[in-house]
């Protein structure tokens, strides 16, 4: 048994339905939850499935705080996060399921992702810091940016990273519930890494599985508007304040 959750809020819909399908379409028994921070319910009306349960919120709490809404509900051997412009075949998940009863130190697995126009998108980083975090956003040590994002080795083979950056993460579904899931002090951004600083705390892996590949959008939405970069401001003093810097 599988379970999915995608959190919601005012989405392309087009985009959407790539990803729901994308789920639905596995062979697997499953279930997915529809978190809605919007305003209105179009989306369970737009999307009905008996394989779906739709959860409106009404009011936009976050990312992490939406996720969390659900952990009484998870009842399912593995339950994945999921961003809602992800687009996947369906032998993907049964795929990322297999490795990770092989390995019984690794919370989560996530596979390649890469852009529509077949780029990779470099989603593995080594624990952020205040300085690489400057250093991301100035770009005045480029060598720097590439280490941190694992770029000095080879990206086709798995490897166990410090953190992943959260568009797909595949839990064995114990583990998520163990840590309680997310931080919801954090609105949005960083509540994943901080996730991950959370599962290396507790002496178990994150592990990075690039034999199979998703399609990820991906708005780099911090970068193009002032209040999310404020967010990502906001979300990064909170992860240094807790974890160092």
């Amino acid at each position: 048994m599988i379970t999915a959750a995608i959190v919601l809020f005012n989405n392309d819909f087009e985009i959407l339905n790539k990803t729901i399908n994308s789920f639905l379409n596995i062979k697997l028994d499953k279930k997915l939850f529809l978190i809605d921070n919007s305003k209105n319910t179009q989306v369970k009306d737009i999307f009905s499935s008996s394989e779906i349960e739709y959860v409106f919120v009404g009011k936009n709490i976050g990312f992490g705080r939406a996720h969390n809404l659900i952990l009484d509900r998870i009842h399912s051997d593995f339950h994945l996060i999921l961003n809602p412009d992800v687009e996947f075949s369906p032998d993907v998940i049964p795929i990322l399921i297999d490795q990770l009863k092989k390995k019984a130190t690794v919370s989560f697995i996530t596979p390649k992702v890469i852009y529509p126009n077949k780029n990779s998108q470099y989603v593995c980083r080594k624990h952020p810091t205040l300085f690489n975090l400057i250093n991301r956003n100035l770009n005045f040590n480029k060598r720097l940016v590439l280490k941190n994002q694992y770029r000095d080795r080879d990206l086709n083979k798995p490897f166990y990273p410090d953190f992943i950056h959260g568009c797909f993460m595949l839990f064995k579904t114990k583990d998520f519930k163990n840590l309680k899931g997310f931080d919801s002090r954090y609105f949005l951004y960083m509540e994943d890494a901080d996730l991950c600083r959370k599962i290396d705390k507790s002496g178990k892996k994150i592990l990075y599985y690039p034999e199979v590949e998703i399609i990820h959008q991906h708005q780099k939405g911090s970068s193009k508007s002032i209040k999310l970069f404020f967010y990502h401001l906001s979300s990064a003093f909170k992860y240094f304040l807790k974890w160092g810097i």
